[in-house]
């Protein structure tokens, strides 16, 4: 995933003449708790809160191309508190919503949790939950359902993720939007702990160019696995930079 980040990355600063700021040291992978893999986010974590927060103040519109869903541990407070009424679409497989009290250890799977407040990650929180739409979402713990019925997270399935279903969903709010690559059915593009009956790169695509430009504050996404043969890589960047095409083009000039 670090590669597959990377590689996007650099596609889009060739296609769209733009300079990324690349914040992290790259590790060999390892399989830890999420007390563990916390603390050693720290300081990565602080580095994309501070670059988030240049962005927004120098008023441009960020778009954060990372390895895991954990790295929005730090931008979503950060979206919280710059652009309280905005509404976050977290596109994604999974729902992110789980505690220290549900959680298997994974991080990842208690990003958006943490955002809403249910737990302190030491990074902050401000999101109110009624802000928050799952878009795609398919597997979901039992407990972890409980948590996201209790809040009144909004969740709209794969089937009914259409462009006009997610618009209502965001009704006149500005739009943050948070892409896991595990939401495309895998058929499309290779990522982590991928799930059957996803989305398709049409409907990602569709989202994006239903969303007004004036109205997108930033946009996230994660855990492209890169694969090793240069040829399917290619083609992996290609799918991605066709669903974040209109995100440019619509925005050029205001990155």
């Amino acid at each position: 995933m670090i590669e597959g980040a990377a590689r996007t990355a650099r596609a889009l600063e060739d296609r769209y003449g733009i300079k990324g700021e690349f914040i992290g040291e790259p590790a060999p992978a390892v399989v830890d708790d999420w007390t563990v893999s916390l603390a050693q986010a720290e300081k990565t974590l602080v580095g994309l809160q501070q670059a988030v927060t240049a962005a927004f103040e120098a008023g441009n519109t960020p778009v954060m191309v990372a390895n895991t869903c954990s790295a929005s541990l730090a931008t979503l407070p950060v979206v919280a508190r710059e652009h309280p009424d905005a509404v976050v679409l977290y596109i994604d497989a999974h729902g992110d919503f789980n505690t220290p009290e549900t959680s298997s250890g994974y991080l990842g799977g208690m990003v958006l949790s943490a955002a809403c407040g249910l737990w302190d990650s030491g990074h902050g929180a401000g999101l109110r939950p009624e802000q928050a739409v799952l878009v795609g979402t398919r597997d979901i713990d039992p407990a972890e359902r409980e948590l996201l019925d209790g809040a009144g997270v909004r969740v709209i399935p794969p089937a009914e993720a259409t462009a006009e279903n997610v618009m209502k969903a965001v009704g006149g709010s500005p739009v943050w939007v948070h892409i896991d690559w595990d939401v495309l059915d895998p058929q499309f593009l290779p990522a982590d702990y991928v799930v059957p009956n996803g989305m398709s790169p049409a409907q990602i695509r569709a989202i994006f160019e239903a969303i007004p430009p004036g109205r997108l504050v930033g946009v996230e996404v994660a855990e492209f696995n890169a694969p090793v043969d240069e040829k399917s890589s290619a083609e992996g960047v290609a799918t991605i930079l066709g669903m974040l095409g209109p995100v440019f083009e619509a925005s050029a000039g205001h990155r």
